[in-house]
Order: C-alpha cells, then sequence, then structure tokens
C-alpha cells in the first residue's frame, strides 16, 4: 500500500507539467557505409507555480529523444522566487558561454516580451509579465543555459531578510526611502 501510494503521488505531481520543447535538431553521424541520422532534442519543462528545468536528450528517433530530454528535466527542477506569481522580483543578467540574456521585471499587464527559447521557459515557470532581451549567440543551447543562470541568482526580499537578520519591510522599504530622499 505504501509503495503504491509513493508510486501515485510523483505521477499526480508530474502530470500537472508543463512541457516545452524548445528545439529539435537533425545530427549526422559518418560511418563506412554512409551517414546514420540522430536527432538531438532541447525541452523545457515547468509546473506554471515557479519550477522549472530543462534537459537535452539525443536519440536515433525523434520521439525517443523527447523523452530523455523530458527525463533529465524533471531532475534538474529549481525553484525560481516570483512577484505576486507573475514576474521577477527584480532585474538580472545571465551569461553562458557566448549567450547573454537581461531579465527585467515589468509591470502587471506588459506579458512575456521575449523572444524563442525563453519564452518557452517562462510560459512553463508561470511568469506573466517580463521584459526579456538576448544578445550574443541565438544558439537555443546557450539561450536557455544563460537564462537559467540568470534565474538561479535571483533573491526574494524574503531571503535577503532572513540572510541580514532584517525584516521584509527594512528590506523593500529602502526602496522607497531612497526615492523619497533623492526627491527632496
Amino acid at each position: 500500500m505504501a509503495r503504491e501510494m509513493r508510486r501515485n503521488g510523483p505521477d499526480r505531481e508530474e502530470s500537472d507539467l508543463v512541457e516545452k520543447l524548445v528545439s529539435i535538431n537533425r545530427v549526422a553521424k559518418v560511418v563506412k557505409g554512409g551517414r546514420r541520422f540522430g536527432f538531438a532534442a532541447l525541452v523545457v519543462v515547468g509546473d506554471g507555480k515557479g519550477r522549472v528545468g530543462h534537459g537535452s536528450g539525443k536519440a536515433r528517433e525523434v520521439p525517443e529523444a523527447i523523452r530523455k530530454a523530458t527525463e533529465q528535466a524533471k531532475r534538474t527542477m529549481m525553484r525560481v522566487p516570483l512577484r505576486e506569481g507573475r514576474t521577477l522580483h527584480h532585474d538580472i543578467k545571465g551569461r553562458f558561454g557566448a549567450g547573454k540574456v537581461v531579465l527585467r521585471a515589468a509591470p502587471a499587464g506588459t506579458g512575456i516580451i521575449a523572444g524563442g527559447p525563453m519564452r518557452a521557459i517562462f510560459e512553463s515557470i508561470g511568469i506573466h509579465d517580463v521584459v526579456a532581451k538576448s544578445t550574443g549567440t541565438s544558439n537555443p543551447h546557450n539561450m536557455v543555459k544563460a537564462t537559467f543562470d540568470a534565474l538561479s541568482q535571483i533573491q526574494s526580499p524574503r531571503d535577503v531578510a532572513s540572510r541580514r537578520g532584517k525584516k521584509v519591510a527594512d528590506i523593500v522599504g529602502r526602496r522607497a526611502q531612497g526615492a523619497a530622499e533623492v526627491k527632496e
């Protein structure tokens, strides 16, 4: 009984995951008799509530490559703190290889202003308002990894406050006090 409950628990949890195929690439291996074709897939998986992961898989058939990539993405899921469940807490830059991304928090109603692979990531996380810019490479693998680098650096005010031994109001309130002092 306990084993069945454990088995049913993760399956039920995984069923509400959003899987997005970012890219599929045909790769060739040259052998004595000619070329052997395979496929490489890049997949992003998220729960729409702040958890997201990415994975890549290679196989001779497309569905098998997608399955492998999806399994890897589920294993590498991480939690991203969201403000009001719709945007980022602060602006952030990420980098991987030649891929550079800038992610900016946006007011309600802005939507997802991002291209290609980054849009898939934000949709699967559950972010509704964000402005993102990619510079450098347009390689989907590097763009995804640069975006994950940026997302891993995001800190919620609660985390910062607990690390500094202060209250959340002190951390968030400083911005408002600093702006008021500048106006005077």
